[in-house]
């Protein structure tokens, strides 16, 4: 046993601090990004802010809706190669290139990953999606999936550390998911006792990344457009959104009416009520690793990306950053103790 000492950081310890600028307005800065990915040699570019692939966010419709604002979505892996076949036939690359197929690691995800994306050439993000991304299989399932796709942008994940980021992006990832425990609705931390907070991972493992040519996604633990903001400003690449993409027309969510009033249902992908649907319950062997929560049915989700994208373009601004990708280069924190005075409530 060993205790490392150094203070690790979660997006509520810290705040940008402001610079001066040449920015007129935020009208001026620009969010997309340009990625030629390590492996597969592809070209993206769009605005790097993906849908989570969870079966009440990272549906068909809101890929739909997303990819009219050049954001991706990374879609849930519970729908058939029949389901994938009637979407690609009713949409055009505009859309087909800004989804990501998620894929677990067994033999049977593997074959239908292959005839999903036998289905279109349009297709170029594959996001292999397991919680433990330490597991020795992962690396394994990697290889075996590069060697499949060898023009195909793979995300693999999740993972927190350096090291594992490098393997990962050794083994043939594009792209590796970083976060353990942060989400909304996730409760691996309390169930387990292992995590890492968010905003440290991004920054070490971006660190780790960078330096082979890979990639990284900020996966988890933003609540606000000002976390998602401090996620690219530590160093993420990609920031995948659960939580604040829930509740939308577009997530597919289990509309529920409580008083006269609408509420969609949301849970994490290792919850009681996820593997109840999906795996015929909690398996005796584990535990249920996520919470089922009623969020206020919001509407449409254009609002809402339109509001997040406005409030990261404002960030940009404070600080002098003309382009997202500069915004890293002109990020200082500094550590808080609060972050916004709730005296009439939180926003």
């Amino acid at each position: 046993m060993r205790i490392e000492q150094d203070l690790k950081l979660g997006f509520k310890d810290v705040l940008f601090r402001p610079k001066r600028s040449t920015l007129k307005s935020r009208s001026q800065v620009d969010l997309t990004r340009d990625f030629t990915f390590k492996h597969s040699g592809r070209q993206w570019s769009g605005v790097p802010i993906i849908a989570a692939n969870m079966d009440s966010v990272g549906s068909f419709d809101m890929a739909i809706a997303l990819a009219q604002h050049k954001v991706m979505t990374a879609i849930h892996k519970h729908y058939t190669v029949e389901q994938w076949a009637e979407f690609i036939n009713a949409n055009d690359a505009s859309v087909l290139n800004n989804v990501m197929v998620s894929t677990g690691t067994s033999d049977a995800d593997f074959q239908k990953t292959k005839d999903i994306m036998a289905l279109t050439d349009d297709i170029i993000f594959i996001c292999i999606d397991i919680a433990n991304g330490y597991s020795e299989h992962l690396v394994e399932y990697v290889e075996r999936v590069r060697a499949q796709f060898p023009d195909k942008v793979i995300s693999a994940g999740n993972v927190v550390t350096g090291d594992m980021v490098e393997e990962l992006i050794l083994a043939g990832a594009d792209i590796v998911k970083v976060g353990i425990g942060p989400g909304s609705v996730c409760t691996t931390r309390v169930k387990t006792g292992v995590g890492y907070p968010q905003l440290s991972a991004i920054i070490e493992c971006a660190d780790a990344a960078h330096g082979l040519g890979g990639r990284i996604v900020g996966d988890g633990g933003c609540s606000c457009a000002g976390d998602v903001a401090k996620a690219f400003g530590g160093g993420a690449d990609f920031v995948m959104l659960g939580g604040m993409l829930a509740g939308h027309s577009e997530s597919n969510g289990e509309v529920i009416e409580q008083d006269g009033k609408q509420f969609m249902k949301f849970y994490g992908m290792s919850s009681q009520s996820a593997m109840d649907k999906h795996s015929g319950g909690v398996a005796t062997y584990r535990a249920a690793e996520g919470k089922t929560v009623l969020l206020p049915y919001r509407g449409s989700v254009n609002f809402t990306i339109q509001d997040i994208m406005g409030g990261v373009r404002s960030t940009c601004t404070y600080v002098g950053a003309a382009q997202l990708k500069e915004l890293t280069k002109r990020a200082t924190f500094i550590r808080v103790q609060e972050q916004e005075n709730n005296v009439y409530g939180k926003e």
